[in-house]
């Protein structure tokens, strides 16, 4: 089935498929630059959050060794100290790089810089007043509580910066939530789409295989119909045929007869009468020696009576074209066999007959001999042959006669249709219920045969 035809007789079709599969292609990349994104934004809140909170939990290690180191001075705790308050220091530092894109942040952030900074010179001072022996001031200010007002200020801000940053994770989650439904809803659409355009392509190749079958069925019909009429008309055209054929033999007939009873008996009487006049002046003349115009008369009756002779004889041969009387009085073979011998005696070709007795109708005799003229005369006007070869024989209810020479031949196949000799041969061959079958290559030769049934047979042909 070609996809244009369907395109055009279902114009939905193409756009329906286009346009699903366009937005199908942008659902999807706007799916997943959507969910990169999330998932990206997820990512930095999670290490904030991280950040947050181990820069808290460095805070309070770096206040923990810091409150060992007062009360013991062991330098031990300076190392841990160390390393807390720098943890804090790095995340202080990345809170700040990560929250400066925005503005409605950085009051917060600069506030817990500052407790943050507080925070770190009152542990800072407390090292450096142990450091320097004075213990009892350490003491003193740790008990004062400046550091623990900025250390829960600090907690303060923390615990927002972990908020906003938890609110904004549900914000990014919900988002990429709401970007997995669309994308779930629009595979569902486009799906449901995709089966609306293959239903209506599945429904438009069915309507068009059945337009076709339809189509092949109304042609079917419309062939078996014309075949019939033909048929029909065949039928008619060889009745017509051989109703033309029998009535022009018949009416060769007639005039054969015609001229045999009456132009053959005026020529014979007016043959007659010159005899007789002939004979008179003939006795005249021997009475009367010298008597005037008797020997012109004579003369003149010489050459009338020649005339005739020529004229009955030629009579004789109209009659014999028309109507061989040798057909009626004598068979089918004799009347073969004078027409073998005449062909020979004017052509000196050498013929070879083998003529067997055969039982046809008198119609299919006058055809035979018909078809058999007209091969005869093709072969002495263009075969230019040196022997002929005639048969007829009778088998299983069919007579086959054939003939065949040894000249130039020709090329059956492409001269079929324009050799309207052989088509006249084998119309009147069908006619009677046979069949003609000509052989023939250049250079050898050409074979034609003739199977007509026997008088009251209705075998078919054997090929």
């Amino acid at each position: 089935m070609n996809f244009l035809s369907v395109a055009k007789r279902s114009p939905l079709v193409f756009p329906l498929a286009c346009a699903a599969t366009v937005a199908l292609i942008f659902l999807s990349e706007s799916s997943y630059f959507r969910a990169t994104s999330s998932l990206e934004e997820l990512a930095v809140m999670t290490r904030i959050r991280m950040t947050t909170r181990m820069m808290l939990v460095g805070l309070l290690d770096a206040e923990t060794n810091q409150r060992s180191y007062l009360l013991t001075a062991d330098k031990a705790y300076l190392e841990p100290y160390e390393r807390g308050l720098a943890a804090s220091k790095e995340g202080m530092r990345e809170l700040g790089l990560a929250f400066v894109r925005d503005p409605a942040y950085v009051a917060l952030l600069a506030d817990t810089q500052l407790h943050f900074d507080a925070k770190q010179n009152v542990l800072a001072q407390g090292i450096r007043l142990t450091d320097a022996g004075q213990s009892e001031q350490a003491s003193l200010l740790v008990k004062s509580g400046v550091g623990k007002d900025h250390m829960d200020e600090f907690r303060a801000n923390v615990a927002e910066l972990l908020q906003i940053e938890t609110e904004r994770t549900a914000s990014e989650q919900a988002s990429l939530a709401r970007t997995l439904l669309i994308n779930r809803i629009g595979l569902a659409t486009l799906t449901a789409v995709c089966l609306l355009a293959l239903f209506l392509y599945l429904r438009q190749a069915l309507i068009l295989k059945q337009r076709t079958l339809d189509s092949r069925r109304t042609l079917q019909d419309d062939r078996d119909q014309l075949k019939d009429e033909a048929g029909i008309s065949t039928l008619m055209m060889t009745e017509l045929t051989q109703h033309l054929l029998t009535a022009r033999e018949d009416e060769r007939g007639r005039l054969a007869r015609d001229l045999h009873d009456e132009l053959g008996a005026l020529l014979t009487s007016a043959k007659l009468d010159a005899a007789r006049i002939k004979s008179r002046l003939s006795q005249t003349a021997t009475a009367v020696p010298g008597a005037p115009g008797v020997s012109e008369a004579l003369e003149r009756l010489t050459h009338l009576v020649g005339t005739l002779n020529a004229s009955i004889a030629l009579g004789r041969t109209i009659i014999e074209d028309l109507r061989p009387s040798t057909l009626s009085n004598l068979g089918l073979v004799p009347t073969l066999e004078i027409l073998v011998n005449e062909f020979t005696e004017a052509t000196g070709v050498q013929a070879h007959c083998d003529l067997q007795p055969v039982t046809l109708a008198s119609s299919t005799e006058i055809v035979v001999y018909r078809v058999m003229q007209e091969a005869i005369t093709n072969i002495s006007k263009y075969a230019q042959a040196s022997q002929l070869w005639v048969s007829m024989k009778q088998d299983a209810g069919w007579v086959t006669v054939s003939l065949r020479d040894d000249g130039v031949g020709f090329d059956a196949d492409e001269t079929s249709r324009t050799a309207y000799g052989l088509l006249g041969m084998r119309v009147r061959i069908e006619a009677e219920g046979g069949r003609l079958t000509v052989i023939s290559q250049p250079g050898q030769g050409t074979s034609i045969q003739l199977q007509l049934p026997v008088q009251g047979s209705t075998e078919p042909p054997k090929a």
